[in-house]
């Protein structure tokens, strides 16, 4: 029996077998695991769909005769239909197999067809590796072709290059030439002329031996100087242009805001009015100079900066026309002030105008010449130059008219007129205050003052001082009268002082009014001549004094020089050398000018002295020949103001205390004639009352000396007896 009988006879046999189909071709290899997977989901659908109707199935398979049937132990199913049965029950996976043996074949193919493709790549390498190894050598020798074409390409543009040098001469010595050569300056296209001139000459500097290298060199440099000379022709004119008819209107008006809206605004307007020419200007004046004037080193520096001064005397003889109504309108009306008004005033009025115009003068330059000069050492920068072009009126680096101007009528005033002016300039454009803003004016008028002030005002200041010293110290007569003891009045040491003292005071206070710190110290020649002039007067006061003194004892010279020395030091310290009070009201100061001029030890100190020991220290010079008073040190130039000062100071001190120490010694030795000691003292009390008055510390120091010399001379007579 066969599948198909008993499938014949048992219908729901056949329904229980899977139906075949046929899988569509996997057109890669993940396609057919799709495939696969997708089919063997399908199979395990229907075959839970044969398992429901399982029962009925295997009963349709038992159906048959049981007469016919053996026992089931003893009979066995014939072996064609169990093999038929495991055919039909394996049908399912019969089907997986055909599948994966077509899953195999298909991948057989596949690999055959890469080893197919693998053979034929392998076949091409080794072709192309041939091909590779016959073309090396061809290969070579196209790269030294490539290369010494190179190479003759450089040297070809090289070639032509140089020749640009030497063919450039005609061209551009046609056109520098030609009869309208003087129109190349109005035309931007004027700089690459400058601009291949300066290649040119570059070149022919660095081949010297190149053939005809100077011959070109000086022509070359012969037409960089016509071409800038063609530029100072058109400038001039351009200025003259300018200037007449700037001139022209400022003259017709007489407003003060037309005429300064006529030389700023107007005229800025008709220079920039050529920027074809302007451009040149500019371009010629940044080929040697910076942004701030200093100076650029080229080998063309000397050409152009020739150009730039001739440029820049050019622009300042035009500004000087175009403004003379101006600067004399301001000339007439500061003399009028100072003769009308007052002379500090009209100064002030003036330096303010001339601060004023010396800014927009600067604005105008800058927009000009596209440059900013700054103060420079530097006798090459642009600073320099401008300071060099003496004119009328005042810019950043030409100071001239204002000095010239302030001077003489300076001159004419009262001294103290020129220190308030002084001081006022000072304070007021060149010390800012913490919170005031800078602003490029403000900037401005900082620089001019410094440069005022360093370069004509503060040495003309010494000028004036000078000559009132001489005049009112050097060379003033001693009078009589001038010499008698008077009490200061309202308790100011200075009231009392010797009218040249006095007068000393006055000058150092109104130095240091006009001068800053740095300048009024006591390294300065002005405070030192004040000083040194005002000691050497006293000296003269004090010679008169000895020799008039039988008939005139008062006052003591001695003292006399004690007390004028000590107003002068108190005066010095109290305004350190360049702070100044006009009226010091009390000795302030004699405290530490007397720790600073006597030693710590007094009683040592003056027995050192009279015992001829002491040689050395603070008092060395008063301890010459052992005559303390009668030789003055001869004081050299080159010492201290105020070493001059204490050492004649001590001297004096020692003298009068040593003097009156023998006086009060006197009554003592036993010598008839003697006067007694109440008398002695009550003659010293009033004499340093009148010299002093109320200033007890100076006579209770005084006295105090006095009395230590007493006993430091009885010591020393002492120590002589016992010998």
């Amino acid at each position: 029996m066969n599948l198909s009988s008993v499938c014949s006879k048992s219908p729901s046999l056949l329904l229980a077998l899977p139906s075949p189909h046929c899988s569509p071709r996997a057109k890669s290899y993940s396609d057919f695991y799709c495939i696969v997977r997708a089919q063997l989901l399908k199979d395990v659908s229907n075959k839970k769909k044969r398992r429901r109707n399982k029962g009925p199935s295997l009963n349709a398979l038992l159906i048959g005769n049981p007469e016919d049937s053996p026992p089931a132990r003893k009979l066995a199913p014939p072996r064609s239909i169990d093999s038929d049965l495991v055919d039909a029950s394996q049908q399912e996976y019969i089907l997986y197999r055909d599948q994966l043996d077509l899953a195999e074949r298909h991948l057989a193919g596949l690999v055959t067809d890469a080893n197919s493709a693998l053979d034929v790549l392998t076949s091409l390498t080794d072709d192309f590796r041939a091909v590779e190894a016959q073309t090396s050598s061809f290969r070579a020798q196209c790269d030294d072709l490539l290369a010494e074409e190179r190479r003759l390409q450089k040297l070809a543009d090289e070639v032509g290059t140089d020749l640009h040098y030497y063919a450039y001469l005609d061209g551009v010595t046609r056109r520098l030439n030609a009869p309208g050569a003087s129109r190349l300056v109005d035309h931007e296209n004027f700089g690459e002329i400058l601009t291949n001139l300066d290649a040119c000459i570059d070149f022919m500097t660095r081949h010297p031996d190149y053939r005809d290298a100077e011959s070109y060199l000086a022509r070359y440099q012969s037409l960089l100087t016509k071409a800038l000379h063609l530029l100072e022709i058109g400038f001039s004119g351009h200025l003259d242009q300018v200037s007449s008819e700037i001139s022209r209107q400022i003259w017709s008006t007489h407003s003060e805001a037309a005429r300064h809206a006529l030389a700023y605004g107007r005229s800025e307007q008709m220079l920039l009015e050529a920027d074809g020419l302007m451009t040149n200007i500019q371009r010629v004046v940044r080929s040697c100079y910076d942004q701030f004037g200093q100076p650029i080193p080229n080998e063309h520096f000397d050409t152009y900066s020739n150009t730039v001064v001739n440029l820049f005397s050019t622009y300042l003889d035009m500004r000087d026309r175009s403004l003379r109504p101006i600067t004399q309108h301001d000339l007439e009306a500061f003399r009028k002030e100072a003769t009308e008004v007052s002379v500090e005033t009209a100064c002030r009025n003036f330096i303010k105008q001339c601060y004023e115009r010396s800014f927009n003068e600067a604005g105008l330059f800058v927009r000009v010449f596209s440059i900013e000069p700054h103060f420079n050492p530097n006798t090459q920068s642009a600073y320099a130059v401008l300071k060099t072009q003496p004119k009328a009126v005042a810019n950043v680096a030409n100071l001239n008219p204002i000095a010239t101007t302030l001077q003489p009528i300076l001159q004419g005033a009262d001294l103290q007129t020129t220190c308030n002016l002084l001081g006022w300039i000072t304070n007021e454009y060149l010390l800012l205050e913490y919170d005031e803003e800078e602003t490029q004016y403000s900037v401005h008028c900082h620089d001019l003052t410094a440069r005022l002030l360093t370069e004509h005002l503060w040495s003309f200041a010494d000028n004036c001082f000078e000559i009132e010293v001489s005049k009112s110290i050097s060379k003033a007569p001693i009078a009589l009268e001038a010499l008698k003891a008077i009490p200061a009045s309202d308790n100011i040491a200075s009231s009392s002082a010797y009218p040249i003292v006095k007068r000393a005071l006055v000058l150092l206070a109104m130095y240091d009014q006009a001068m800053p710190k740095e300048r009024s110290q006591k390294s300065n020649s002005v405070v030192f001549r004040i000083v040194t002039e005002t000691i050497s007067a006293l000296q003269r006061a004090e010679t008169r004094l000895k020799t008039n003194k039988a008939a005139n004892p008062d006052p003591d010279p001695d003292l006399f020089m004690i007390k004028n020395l000590l107003i002068l030091k108190n005066g010095l310290m109290s305004l350190e050398i360049g702070d100044v009070r006009a009226q010091p009201a009390t000795m302030q100061y004699f405290g530490q000018i007397w720790d600073t001029l006597s030693p710590q030890n007094w009683m040592g100190l003056f027995r050192g002295i009279l015992g001829g020991s002491l040689s050395l220290g603070i008092w060395s010079s008063a301890a010459t020949d052992g005559k303390l008073g009668a030789n003055r040190t001869q004081m050299q130039p080159e010492q201290d103001a105020n070493e001059k000062l204490d050492e004649l100071l001590r001297q004096s001190i020692y003298t009068f205390t040593q003097r009156w120490g023998t006086l009060i010694n006197g009554p003592r030795s036993g010598k008839k004639g003697q006067q007694n000691v109440m008398t002695i003292e009550q003659e010293l009390e009033k004499k340093l009352s009148v010299a002093f008055g109320e200033q007890p510390e100076v006579i209770g120091k005084l006295k105090e000396a006095i009395y230590i010399n007493a006993q430091a001379q009885k010591e020393v007579k002492a120590e002589r007896g016992s010998r």
